[in-house]
């Protein structure tokens, strides 16, 4: 199965959201996205996703990378995508928080597990985007 993750950079900061406390990644942070179904694109799901998740249009950009992960026996492909929204009005339906991050405060939410960790799995390719922007 495939998901798609949404990195919006702005001033060097990430856009994150922290899910709402249930399920098996509940209560922990992550780069908004999610499945990809049936007929859609990467770039089709991820707009779909935002839109559900945190209410704001965005566009798919710059492919960034993926992550392979294992899920209570199923195996898991999240890619990252950039993103850039086209509006700043947030409206949480998966998440109860959302905030700027720079890639070190990423850094240590995955270090107290409060990351998803197959989204901890995009920040090597997210410092790359980053480094390739100095």
């Amino acid at each position: 199965m495939n998901s798609v993750a949404g990195i919006i950079i702005e001033n060097r900061k990430i856009f994150i959201a922290k899910r709402r406390a249930k399920g098996d990644i509940g209560g922990r942070w992550e780069f908004p996205g999610g499945k990809v179904e049936d007929g859609e694109t990467d770039e089709q799901a991820l707009v779909r996703e935002y839109e559900e998740e945190v209410g704001v249009g965005i566009t798919a950009g710059t492919y960034i990378g993926s992550a392979g992960f294992e899920h209570l026996g199923k195996r898991y492909t999240v890619r990252a995508y950039e993103a850039a929204l086209l509006s700043r009005h947030f409206v949480m339906t998966e998440h109860t928080a959302w905030r700027w991050a720079r890639i070190e405060d990423i850094d240590a939410l995955i270090q107290k597990d409060a990351f998803v960790p197959s989204d901890a799995m995009l920040v090597p390719f997210i410092k790359k985007t980053l480094q390739l922007r100095n």
